[in-house]
Formats: structure tokens, C-alpha cells, sequence
């Protein structure tokens, strides 16, 4: 655990299932860390699939945190909560559907790269999906190692691609 708390921020999509009662619950489930706080979350917003598998629409949204969670202790959380709703990344497709998808987006102004742990989440800047959500509820926040607010990545994003969010 940290020795005082830092703000992150998660992703959460769902194209499976009941997308919005899994969203919803598994911000319940954050909220229910030891060590996490939820502040606030956006709206949800429906996206077409990134990725080139023909799949159905996700459900997407995003959580800002205060946790005393290490960044690796909050992924391994992150993790777990995706398998008890029912996601096997052992097996499933790269860019596949899925009923749930945590991504640790930022933590803190920290830059990390680790195996199986990079933060800032290295495509932030490129995706709609992740940036109109957390542009909602973070639009200020200047993501580390690209010095750039969420609000000014987004702006840079082609129309096309954030009309389809």
C-alpha cells in the first residue's frame, strides 16, 4: 500500500451480456477495495469495437480514484474483479468481446513500464473510447510522460473517430 493516497483512473467497457448492469457493478466493486475511494464516474457512452473483430458495440465509461493502492496491487484488482464477471484473458481474442474490461489508465503522475503493467495505459491518447469518458470527469488532467490534458488529447483525435464514441 501507498502511504498516502493518489488519484487514478480506470476504464471500464463491456460489449456481453447486460452491459450496463456489469459496468455498474463492477464500479460497486471498486468502491468496495480496501484502499479505493470512487470520486466519480462518467456517463456511459456507447463505442463501436476497436480492432478489427466483428463483434458488437461496447458500453464504455470511466472511474476516477483515490487509492493508497500501489499501481501493481490496484491492476491485480482490477484483474480479479474481470474474472469474477467472467473474463478468461487466458483464452479469449485479442481485441475480442468481453463482459468486462478494467484498464488502469493513470496513477498518480507516475510513468511506469513493468511487464504486464504500463501506465500511463500506452494507447490513452489514441482512443475515443477512453478519452470521451474521462474527458467528462478529468477533462484538466495532464497524462505523464506526453504532457498533454485530456481535453487537448481528445481535441486532437479526427471527428470521425469521437463522433463514433
Amino acid at each position: 500500500m501507498a502511504t498516502r493516497p493518489e488519484r487514478a483512473f480506470v476504464g471500464l467497457g463491456s460489449n456481453l451480456g447486460d452491459r450496463r448492469a456489469t459496468i455498474l457493478a463492477a464500479i460497486d466493486a471498486l468502491s468496495r477495495l480496501p484502499g479505493v475511494r470512487v470520486v466519480r464516474r462518467s456517463s456511459l457512452i456507447e463505442t463501436e469495437p476497436v480492432g478489427g473483430v466483428a463483434e458488437g458495440n461496447f458500453l464504455n465509461a470511466a472511474a476516477e480514484l483515490r487509492t493508497t493502492l500501489t499501481p501493481r496491487a490496484l491492476l491485480d484488482s482490477l484483474l480479479e474483479i474481470e474474472r469474477r464477471h467472467g473474463r478468461d484473458r487466458a483464452r479469449e481474442q485479442r481485441w475480442g468481446s468481453r463482459t468486462l474490461d478494467l484498464d488502469l489508465l493513470l496513477h498518480g503522475s507516475r510513468e511506469i513500464t513493468e511487464p504486464g503493467l504500463i501506465v500511463p495505459h500506452p494507447r490513452l491518447a489514441e482512443r475515443a473510447f477512453v478519452l470521451v469518458p474521462l474527458a467528462e470527469i478529468a477533462p484538466q488532467v495532464v497524462v505523464p510522460g506526453v504532457g498533454r490534458s485530456v481535453r487537448d488529447l481528445l481535441a486532437a483525435l479526427p471527428m470521425a473517430q469521437v463522433q463514433s464514441s
